[in-house]
């Protein structure tokens, strides 16, 4: 039996019998004090508590011989450091996600993101878009952008919260086709100016000729993600109608075009500014091609002004906002969609809450649910929406209306393709509506063949420039990454016919040599080995980089283009001078991350993709046989024509016939046998001199003269536009 330990006596301090001797004052101060001395004493005491718990915790924690753990943290202290994180620290962290992963990319995005708002304002207000991008060099690697629209304004409260606020917009919850879906685009774009130079984003809107404008500074708080606003005393600045808002605007140095209404938001950042693949200049070359209706003024930082004229007078028409369809509806959700309900009944919830339930169709989910039609939502349960939802996926439920997504039309693209992309033969397909988890969508193709290869539409002055702002290291490098579908084959001849090294530097060619490869970029053929052009749209919004990520990608190269004429290697991209636009529409574009660069592969979607380059090949395959016997007529006519008239004379010595006649006959039939090489064929593609041979390539192509339409073309874009209205 254990035996308890005698108790000890604890000494008490002299200090403590003193205090029994205390004057009376000093007691009434005492009691004055006691709610803070209790408070003080509470929080020892919670301390003393707090380090209890930690020594006790240390103690469980220690070995048995006493040594401890080296253990760094306890559950209390790593408490103390847990806090929420705002979604602009992030992205502000994490921007790569948003496509700022480098200085050029950078550029891109910002202007990409200003634009597309533009548009998207400008269309839903009803209003032909006209927007001007302009791109100034302030310092070796900083740029101020500033794009500006003509659309409907932003009321003087919406500004701050839609610049400078991550996840703010009006587009996330709604289906409808838009470009912007989530919020982040433009206020990401000024956080990141911020964060590289320092400069707040600016913002001048105007609502009416007759009210005033209204102009921020603005810089996101990114511990809040809320706007903090730098001019006005945190008001901002408005600015008089008329004249004296002209004063205004020069007082503080506002970059305006004077319109009646509209928006114009200025960054400065750190960027770097290149031409070629994936730059600024394809991204709105491209935007000019997708929307026609829009008019489009570029001044790059050289100076020089590029005008974009709209081709169409129409806007495209306005989609309309649809419900969610039921089969697009996981069961989390469709749980949260229940609880939030009030007041409904079962049936009522079903035929208001989503599209193509009518109350019929909401009466036999309910049947097979095994639920009854009048219980109300808020009686439900988790097995009860369980049962609703296995119920949805086995009842037949039509698909979604189509009206919300508004494609850009076969003749709209034939026309955006015919101004811009120089060829001979052109061709378009818009495939009916399809649709995948619930969300309705339609896949367009369009088709340029021929022309002169990119590297034929430059001049002396171009390619110095280019060389000049190039990352490659050899010319060999400098001819891939700069011109698009020039494949290393054709780099190869090109270096070969300038007698240049294989690894001499871009930058350090001299003035002659330089001569001597625009020489050889003019002159090679390099239409043999040049590469399928691909330009991937999604809701009219080009898609520049991740483009072997992206299921457009992925569904081209796993198309059999040697059925259309084309050569390609397995599994790689065909070969040929032909330009290919593949176009989503849809009311949720899903992408495969925040900086919206590639489409996911939903096998519907490639489906469709398949089916539409299919449609299109095959009136490539047709021109493309019917040019090439048109070659191969002509080559055995020259064959023909060469001994002919040896012929006629040989016979004429043997028979003694007229050697001129004997010899124009001869030509008739060679004529007459190789009559192919002397098709020519309309813009419809049918031959013009025996129509009763037509070749049927079915609607929406274009075939032209190459040469005439590549002249022009050839530096101005907008020129064939403008010729073709003459």
């Amino acid at each position: 039996m254990a035996t308890r330990k005698p108790i000890q006596k604890r000494s008490v301090p002299a200090s403590a019998t003193k205090k029994k001797k205390a004057p009376a004052a000093a007691s009434t101060a005492k009691r004055k004090a006691a709610p803070k001395a209790a408070e003080a004493e509470a929080e020892e005491s919670a301390g003393a508590e707090d380090a209890a718990a930690e020594a006790d915790d240390a103690a469980d924690e220690a070995p048995a011989g006493g040594k401890s753990t080296g253990r760094r943290a306890t559950a209390q202290s790593m408490a103390s450091k847990q806090r929420d994180i705002s979604v602009s620290e992030f992205f502000a962290k994490n921007r790569h996600l948003l496509g700022f992963d480098n200085p050029r990319k950078a550029l891109l995005t910002t202007i990409k993101e200003a634009v597309d708002n533009s548009l998207d304002a400008c269309e839903e207000a009803g209003i032909l878009p006209e927007i001007w991008v302009h791109i100034e060099q302030t310092s070796t690697d900083r740029y101020k952008i500033g794009v500006q629209d003509n659309g409907p304004g932003i009321v003087k409260k919406q500004i701050p919260l839609i610049f400078g606020k991550l996840l703010y917009g009006s587009k996330f919850h709604r289906l409808r086709q838009s470009r912007g879906q989530q919020g982040i685009g433009i206020s990401a774009a000024g956080m990141y100016g911020v964060q590289t130079t320092g400069k707040p984003v600016k913002i001048i809107s105007r609502i009416s000729a007759k009210k005033p404008a209204h102009y921020y500074e603005i810089q996101i708080d990114t511990k809040r993600n809320e706007p903090k606003i730098l001019n006005g005393g945190g008001e901002g600045v408005d600015i008089a109608p008329g004249d004296k808002g002209a004063k205004d605007i020069e007082k503080h140095g506002i970059e305006w075009v004077d319109q009646p209404h509209g928006t114009r938001v200025t960054i400065e950042l750190e960027a770097k500014y290149n031409r070629g693949r994936g730059s600024v200049d394809e991204y709105l070359h491209q935007t000019a091609i997708a929307n026609p209706h829009i008019t489009l003024h570029y001044t790059d930082p050289e100076g020089s002004t590029r005008d974009y004229q709209r081709a169409a007078d129409k806007l495209p028409p306005e989609p309309k906002e649809i419900l969610p369809h039921p089969y697009g509806i996981e069961l989390g959700r469709l749980a949260a969609m229940l609880a939030e309900a009030e007041g409904m009944s079962i049936t009522q919830f079903l035929s208001t809450k989503f599209s193509r339930v009518s109350p019929a169709v909401a009466k036999k989910i309910c049947t097979t649910a095994k639920v009854s039609p009048r219980a109300m939502t808020r009686k439900l349960g988790r097995p009860e929406a369980e049962a609703l939802y296995h119920a949805i996926q086995a009842t037949k439920i039509a698909p979604p209306a189509t009206d919300c997504i508004c494609p850009i039309g076969e003749e709209l693209l034939l026309k955006g393709l015919y101004q811009v992309v120089p060829g001979e033969f052109y061709c378009a397909a818009t495939r009916p509506p399809s649709v995948y988890r619930g969300n309705p969508f339609q896949i367009e193709v369009a088709l340029a063949y021929g022309g002169a290869a990119a590297t034929q539409n430059v001049d002396k002055e171009l390619l110095s420039d280019l060389l000049e702002e190039t990352d490659a290291r050899t010319i060999r490098q400098f001819l891939i990454n700069t011109f698009n579908g020039l494949g290393s084959d054709a780099a190869d001849r090109i270096m070969k016919a300038a007698a240049l090294g294989t690894r001499q530097t871009a930058k350090q060619l001299k003035p002659k040599e330089q001569e001597r490869l625009l020489q050889a970029m003019q002159n090679v053929n390099v239409a043999e080995g040049q590469t399928m052009e691909v330009m991937r749209y999604a809701n009219r919004v080009p898609l520049q980089f991740q483009q072997a990520a992206c299921a457009i990608t992925q569904t081209i190269t796993s198309t059999n283009w040697r059925s259309y004429g084309l050569s390609q290697s397995r599994g790689g991209m065909p070969k040929g001078p032909v330009y290919i636009m593949v176009h989503i529409a849809s009311v949720w574009v899903p992408f495969t991350s925040e900086s919206k660069e590639a489409i996911a592969s939903y096998p519907e979607i490639q489906k469709e993709i398949r089916l539409g380059l299919q449609a299109v090949g095959r009136k490539l395959g047709m021109y493309v046989r019917k040019r090439m016997r048109v070659k191969q007529q002509g080559d055995r006519r020259d064959i023909f024509m060469r001994y002919l008239k040896k012929v006629a004379s040989a016979v004429s010595e043997l028979n003694g016939a007229d050697e001129a006649g004997l010899y124009g006959q001869l030509v008739l039939v060679a004529k007459r046998v190789t009559a192919d090489a002397d098709m020519k064929l309309d813009d419809r593609g049918r031959k013009i001199k025996e129509p009763t041979e037509e070749t049927d390539y079915g609607d929406n192509v274009i075939i032209v003269d190459p040469a005439s339409h590549a002249a022009a073309i050839k530096r101005t874009p907008a020129a064939a536009a403008t010729a073709e209205g003459e």
